[in-house]
């Protein structure tokens, strides 16, 4: 396959280099709204070109893109992309309306061609744990799941709009945060055989006073910083989801997740994850609780070359390795001692792509999964402005049954 990766920023060089290891990719390119940086990639990966535009690329033999632009700019460059006739893998989030969401889903539908969201939360080791536990009947009913994604602007978000964002940055730092949801909904939704079907959420607004959660300059008229929605979900349980950006807090899990089920309970914290599992009938004294982090932490990380300029505060989210609870066999062996990222992520969300593509399979992160990973979080900020009214989700159905790759 040949992929065109449109957007050449700080992620992005992460994958692009991933691909070009990869043993089913035959050439990659890159188009960029600032041609120098694309010429950097093309030199600095020894990629087979460039392209001057969007447009240029969508008309070249190229059969499947990567779209890896600003998160509100991926719902209308995916439409654009599938009407073109190519394959095409997103960065999160999958869009930032149901319209725009509802789009894609029935687009991917009537072409038959391939679409991914790259959603690092499906792969997150606890969440890779906690899917073959609940397929195992482990839990007994999952009936209160949370899932949180605390990012605190000092911590890197600041100075990745900066880099983006010139010198009107501000306006776009105050992205709502409940329209970036899929980090946190992701692991819980990709753990459990559930959607949302409907959600309530309550904004805080932003006191800091620094311009950035400004309703007079935001490209959204968005004054939170810090949002909690709770979701209820079709198998009759509820979902609690947080998504914060002003926080003290430093490093450790940005995504997080809890499990509360009859039978046992998993809590993962920042730093560590505990199991607390029930004994057979009413005798609590012989229950439970273990610490389980270690199957959970990445080893084998390494700063990987060229990422000089990226923030010190974001390097975590490059540097991982794999966790014991992650299947490496099924992965190319080129990938051996490649950078990874986000919590041995990476390396799954590349070769998922390549391998739907080649086999014409729907991923595991497919379109209506995607929808669902999104949803919830695009109806939740419009809760929050109507001051928490409880709305509901669409759902665009299960979609092809899951391959099987973890």
């Amino acid at each position: 396959m040949k992929i065109g990766v449109i957007g050449t920023g700080q992620f992005a060089r992460s994958f692009i280099a991933l691909w070009q290891l990869h043993p089913d990719v035959e050439e990659v390119y890159v188009t960029d709204l600032v041609p120098e940086r694309a010429a950097e990639h093309v030199e600095r990966h020894g990629l087979a070109g460039s392209f001057a535009s969007i447009e240029e690329m969508l008309a070249s033999d190229v059969d499947s893109v990567a779209v890896m632009t600003q998160r509100w700019t991926h719902g209308p460059i995916v439409l654009q992309a599938l009407d073109a006739g190519k394959n095409v893998y997103s960065a999160v989030p999958m869009a930032i309306s149901v319209e725009e969401i509802e789009a894609i889903v029935r687009k991917v539908e009537e072409t038959g061609l391939i679409y991914m969201m790259g959603e690092t939360s499906y792969y997150n080791p606890a969440v890779v744990w906690a899917r073959g536990q609940v397929a195992d009947g482990a839990f007994g009913r999952v009936f209160y799941s949370e899932g949180d994604y605390l990012h605190d602007m000092d911590n890197g978000f600041t100075a990745a709009y900066q880099y983006s964002g010139g010198d009107d940055w501000k306006a776009t730092a105050s992205y709502p945060p409940m329209l970036y949801p899929t980090h946190a909904i992701g692991g819980v939704l990709g753990a459990l055989s559930t959607y949302a079907t409907s959600v309530s959420c309550i904004g805080i607004r932003d006191d800091r006073g620094d311009g950035v959660f400004d309703r007079d300059v935001s490209l959204w008229d968005n004054d939170f910083s810090n949002m909690t929605s709770l979701i209820e979900l079709a198998d009759g349980g509820t979902m609690r989801h947080n998504e914060f950006r002003r926080l003290g807090y430093w490093k450790g899990h940005e995504s997080r997740f809890r499990f509360y089920g009859t039978e046992q309970v998993f809590e993962q914290s920042g730093h560590g994850a505990t199991l607390s599992v029930k004994t057979e009938g009413e005798d609590y004294a012989k229950g439970e609780t273990r610490d389980i982090s270690e199957l959970f932490f990445t080893h084998g990380g390494q700063v990987p070359e060229g990422f000089g300029d990226v923030d010190p505060a974001l390097m975590q989210s490059f540097t991982s390795g794999t966790a014991p609870v992650q299947d490496r066999a099924r992965l190319p062996a080129e990938f051996e001692g490649a950078h990874n990222g986000h919590e041995g992520s990476h390396h799954f969300l590349a070769d998922d792509f390549v391998r739907a593509v080649v086999t014409t399979t729907q991923p595991p992160v497919n379109a209506w999964r995607a929808a669902r990973f999104t949803l919830p979080g695009v109806v939740a900020n419009d809760s929050a402005r109507q001051g928490g009214a409880r709305l509901p989700v669409p759902d665009f159905g299960d979609g092809p049954a899951d391959p099987g790759w973890d």
